[in-house]
């Protein structure tokens, strides 16, 4: 694009910024989410909250279902289903 066509769409940069600034954070959550290091801490985290009687059985087999799928979607490598 040569000058000219950069000079017209400078009006836009703000909104291109904002779009990339956005494509990053949601890049990053998403690493998080599926860090297998992140995973196993909250299944760790689950599994002192069923010992202390904070949850019951069915919330815990539902919550580390949640975490088991998230962490196997990582393992193969899958895009996050929405």
């Amino acid at each position: 694009m040569g000058l000219l066509g950069e000079l017209l769409m400078l009006p836009l940069a703000p909104v291109r910024g904002t779009g990339w600034v956005l494509r990053q954070v949601v890049a990053e959550a998403e690493k998080q989410y599926y860090d297998p290091a992140a995973i196993q801490s909250e299944l760790r985290a689950l599994e002192e909250r069923l010992e202390a009687g904070e949850i019951d059985e069915a919330e815990f087999d539902r919550r580390e279902d949640e975490l088991l799928d998230r962490l196997e979607q990582k393992q193969k490598g899958q895009p996050p289903s929405r």
